[in-house]
């Protein structure tokens, strides 16, 4: 199988490879394409590739190319990873929020909007062209905002596209641990979760038919035994009756997450962009050396996640230092999607369960499909645990969210498709709207301020308006 990495220049892509070549994914792949718009990216991350420890990788050819028209026939599979503007965009995205007092956050809240209006017609563009040089191929998103780029691609892709992220199945995963809960391989049964990506609930946690999440949130020490319980005070996981995403951080401790970034030195997004300003060109001259200097850059980048909700100097767990998580959900979905057999996975999809068959004589028009999550639209991306098979990601049907949940899902689906609307059509008003109403900004007056800043930081964003979309 063809494999092609839109963004094949990008900081994880060895992960990827590293997965490929060893453990139970080797051999999947018998061909990589690396694209990416940046030749110098490209050459780090080959250079990187290249000086794996012996052993690995030595059976898989590897192609970097700019030329994305070219790479695609042939392809059977698409992962895509872009950042539109790289990690200055990043910085800008998150410093234009944090600067007006908001959350100066990469995927949520301001900065995710942001990111979103400058992502979206690039990777339309991308499915566009895999319609016409590769239209059998799945395309596996990375590109963040994960949910709302999904959603955008379905209207091109069909369910030939899902969604990946890593957070919600790694939280399912660590709670089951802490709670003594056995997942099978590929299984989750008795796991309810629903949401949107980054931002979701665990509900429930089935151990032998009895929910063992109660006990988990009832236990302050298994608690602390892993990042997503150690985020919030026992008291208030046991009132919730819920186990957040880690992304919920922002909204149930926003306050303290705002002002924790506003202490540090920089943003996020600055310390990595300085990072890389300095690390890609001593990748692409290490020669044997280059695996070691990224592998050493990679620990000390995930040493810095989600500093702001950590007291200082606190550090992470050596289980969250080994990174691994992205690469091992999108190779498993990528696995059954070409037919080597069903697993579950938690994905973003489309909200929709399999249509039931309509009563009666055959041939009459069968009943309109029933969302996942009840109370979300059917036709809406979210993050839900899917059986995946070489026909696509079918969603499990999840319990109705209590009023609180549904409501701030609703209200940030509201925003996604605000933004697709804004990205797709060119509309500026559906952009400032889509701030307006995102619970993290909440204010028509910093709407338009953040709209205002975003254009002058990114002046593509005005041409787009002036264009009516792409």
């Amino acid at each position: 199988m063809r494999l092609l990495i839109a963004g094949g220049g990008g900081f994880r892509v060895p992960l990827i490879y590293r997965a490929l070549v060893s453990g139970p994914f080797s051999g999947l792949v018998t061909e990589l394409v690396l694209h990416d718009v940046d030749p110098a990216r490209l050459d780090a991350v080959t250079a990187v590739l290249r000086s794996m420890p012996t052993g690995q990788g030595a059976h898989l050819p590897v192609d970097a190319t700019t030329d994305l028209s070219a790479a695609l026939p042939g392809t059977s599979m698409v992962f895509a990873a872009i950042r539109p503007g790289g990690t200055a965009g990043r910085v800008a995205d998150e410093k234009v929020a944090q600067d007006l007092g908001l959350l100066g956050q990469e995927t949520t809240g301001a900065g995710g909007i942001s990111y979103a209006l400058r992502t979206i017609p690039h990777m339309v563009d991308l499915a566009r062209l895999m319609r016409e040089r590769c239209p059998d191929a799945w395309l596996v998103n990375f590109t963040n905002p994960a949910g709302m780029v999904t959603e955008a691609l379905r209207p091109v892709m069909g369910n030939r596209v899902i969604g990946i992220c890593d957070s919600a199945g790694g939280l399912v995963q660590r709670a089951a641990r802490a709670a003594g809960v056995p997942l099978p391989a590929g299984r989750l049964d008795g796991v309810g979760y629903y949401g949107l990506n980054h931002l979701g609930w665990l509900y429930r946690l089935e151990s032998g038919g009895r929910d063992m999440l109660p006990g988990l949130l009832a236990d302050t020490a298994a608690l602390q035994s892993f990042e997503e319980g150690r985020l919030f005070p026992q008291p208030f996981l046991a009132g919730l009756g819920l186990l957040p995403n880690e992304y919920l951080y922002y909204y149930y401790q926003g306050e303290a997450a705002r002002q924790a970034m506003q202490a540090m030195a920089g943003t996020r997004g600055q310390t990595i962009h300085s990072q890389q300003q300095e690390l890609y060109p001593r990748l692409a001259a290490a020669g044997p050396d280059a695996y070691r200097l990224w592998e050493a850059a990679r620990r000390s980048r995930e040493e810095g996640y989600l500093a702001e909700a950590r007291g200082a100097g606190e550090p992470r767990s050596e289980e969250d230092l080994a990174g691994g998580g992205y690469e091992r959900v999108a190779l498993a979905a990528m696995r059954a999607l070409a037919g080597g057999g069903g697993t579950q996975l938690v994905l973003n999809t489309v909200n929709a369960l399999p249509a039931a068959p309509a009563p009666g004589r055959a041939g009459a028009t069968p009943s309109p499909p029933q969302p996942a999550i009840p109370g979300l639209p059917a036709d809406a991306v979210v993050e839900v645990p899917c059986t995946v098979t070489e026909a696509g990601a079918v969603p499990l049907p999840q319990q109705t969210p209590a009023e609180p949940q549904l409501g701030l899902l609703r209200r940030v689906k509201e925003v996604e498709r605000l933004v697709v609307v804004a990205a797709g059509a060119g509309n500026r008003e559906a952009a400032v709207e889509a701030f307006a109403r995102h619970p993290l900004v909440d204010s028509a007056d910093l709407a338009v301020k953040l709209m205002a800043r975003y254009e002058r930081a990114f002046p593509d964003l005005g041409k787009m308006w002036e264009g009516g979309g792409r």
